[in-house]
């Protein structure tokens, strides 16, 4: 298996479900697709892949066949039923054409056969997503409660009213608004609005988290903006 590096963030991460119980694999694949800039959560069975999928939106399921309580088969007719539309890569050590049929019936979309190379996989993660993503579908407007951002427009509105944001503050908002409901770290925001890899050992994200704070929620009954102590930040109206 070969290892890929990147040097470059998209603003908006795909959150991939890696359900695997050998270790060295599934810390294989994580890695591998964070320097990606991939948001990969790693489930070590299928009971707690299934938990996971139930209480967090994903954009793909990467999930192993052998899989301790509950099966990859299993758990891929279970997520397929939930979800008709997410993308599922199944991986076995199986390669006989009887085990590539039961995953795809299960409701595979695409079938690996381990050991495989990393760029191979990665391949087809990315032709699942962008198959996914139909360009009518593709976001224009994002809202959380009362506040909506026109990503044509370039435009901020808290309960009707313009915000006005500097450019930062707006590929700030973007990037918490993108990912509602989730913590995201102050690396992550560093990463992906400003660019930069490595801690600066200044708080200009904390300050302009707060000068935003202040832009979107000073006049609202209800905050969106929260601190997650010791985490980073999350935008979520409850």
């Amino acid at each position: 298996m070969t290892e890929v590096t990147s040097n470059r963030s998209p603003l908006k991460s795909p959150r991939i479900l890696l359900v695997e119980d050998e270790p060295k694999v599934a810390a294989f694949i994580q890695k591998g697709l964070q320097t990606q800039f991939y948001a990969v959560e790693l489930a070590k069975d299928g009971r707690e892949g299934k938990t996971l999928i139930n209480s967090q939106p994903y954009n793909l399921v990467i999930l192993d066949v052998n899989l301790p309580y509950l099966n990859g088969i299993e758990l891929c007719g279970y997520i397929r039923k939930k979800d008709p539309h997410i993308p599922i890569i199944m991986l076995t050590a199986m390669g006989t054409t009887g085990d590539k049929l039961s995953g795809f019936e299960a409701g595979a979309d695409d079938y690996l056969v381990k050991p495989f190379e990393f760029l191979e996989l990665l391949a087809r993660v990315k032709a699942l997503l962008k198959r996914a993503v139909k360009p009518a579908e593709e976001d224009t407007l994002l809202q959380v409660a009362d506040l909506e951002l026109d990503l044509r427009e370039k435009v901020a509105r808290r309960g009707g009213k313009v915000v006005e944001l500097t450019a930062r503050e707006y590929t700030l908002l973007e990037y918490l608004m993108r990912n509602q409901g989730w913590v995201v770290s102050r690396l992550d925001l560093a990463e992906h609005v400003w660019d930069i890899n490595f801690d600066t050992g200044t708080n200009i994200i904390d300050v302009y988290v707060n000068y935003l704070r202040k832009k979107v929620d000073k006049d609202a009954d209800i905050k969106l903006i929260h601190t997650v102590v010791g985490m980073g930040y999350m935008l979520k109206a409850k």
